[in-house]
């Protein structure tokens, strides 16, 4: 089974037998199907069920040639329309199946930030469509072509929790969220220029984290870990797409899934000023969440890329 499927609602779906017969069940009513031509022999078909608002599973398979689907793999997924990069994003196929993983180059969590594409079949339909060609006329040439390419112009986040905790808030005055707010900007322009091979900010984002570690270790003795931690996006366990992250909750929302009636919490959270939504089963989530608060967690990041056409010479097009 996969194992973020409890965080659909799913908890009670542990034997593979019994998931065939759900994955039956939601074949037969999809909300959403769609199917995309590969080549001559292949394609790829997608059915996403939906099993609370924004939150379902998506089963991908392949038409045979008598017209039927043949099931090969499903994931849970959780729809986000908060935006949570405009960097650039570079994607790679995976080698096992036709899926497809995202990393964004991300100043200000200050990683390399990979993530499971969740509308990975509208980004093999784009790759896949002909280049348009428009014909302008110019006083220098007699007609200029102009080739109308897809590009990811941001990225939507959203993350599946199994296990996870609601922390208080750290106490704060409005100035000194303020001052955290421009050390952020500035740590990411460091960081920026560091990329760009400037050595004074390479040097000066040294000197800030011994300072940072220094001053960690002597309140440490004094105080609570989570008194002293904010807020943390790190990559936890073997699998590249999983983070171990502590964030603000800005919004709540408690949905339920249709089929087995369980509560599921849907949350907007905010870590390092990056934003994306996170779901997890009200079994799995130890506290009550309330914006103000703070959820420690694991998750399964996922992300929806938002493609929009730009204009490429001709040399784009040889490429």
């Amino acid at each position: 089974m996969h194992k973020f499927l409890r965080a659909a609602g799913f908890s009670m779906y542990t034997k593979k037998k019994d998931i065939e017969k759900l994955l039956d069940l939601l074949e037969r009513q999809p909300s959403i199907t769609k199917c995309v031509q590969v080549d001559e022999e292949s394609n790829v078909c997608e059915m996403r069920a939906e099993v609370a608002s924004g939150l379902g599973i998506s089963i991908v398979g392949e038409l045979n040639e008598e017209g039927n689907f043949e099931r090969e793999y499903y994931f849970p997924y959780l729809e986000s329309n908060v935006v949570g990069s405009t960097e650039e994003c570079s994607v790679q196929r995976h080698t096992e199946k036709e899926t497809y993983s995202g990393m964004v180059d991300e100043n200000r969590v200050g990683i390399t930030l990979i993530f499971y594409i969740q509308n990975f079949l509208d980004f093999r339909e784009k790759m896949l469509d002909k280049i348009e060609v428009l014909e302008k006329p110019t006083e220098v040439n007699a007609s200029m072509r102009i080739y109308l390419k897809p590009r990811i112009g941001s990225v939507c986040f959203s993350g599946m929790s199994i296990g996870g905790k609601v922390l208080l808030p750290i106490k704060k005055s409005q100035k000194q969220i303020q001052k955290a707010k421009v050390s952020a900007k500035e740590r990411s322009s460091l960081i920026e220029a560091a990329k760009n091979g400037d050595e004074d900010a390479m040097e000066t984002l040294t000197i800030e984290d011994i300072d940072l570690y220094s001053q960690i270790s002597r309140r440490a003795m004094k105080e609570d870990l989570y008194s002293i931690i904010d807020s943390c996006f790190m990559p936890c366990g073997v699998e590249c797409d999983q983070y171990s992250i502590i964030g603000e909750i800005k919004e709540v929302e408690k949905i339920r899934n249709i089929y087995t009636k369980e509560e599921i919490y849907r949350m907007k959270i905010e870590s390092h000023d990056l934003e994306f939504m996170v779901c997890i089963n009200s079994r799995d989530l130890l506290g009550e969440p309330q914006p103000g608060r703070r959820f420690k967690g694991q998750i399964w990041m996922q992300g929806t890329l938002n493609l929009v056409p730009y204009k490429a010479g001709p040399m784009d097009q040889k490429r």
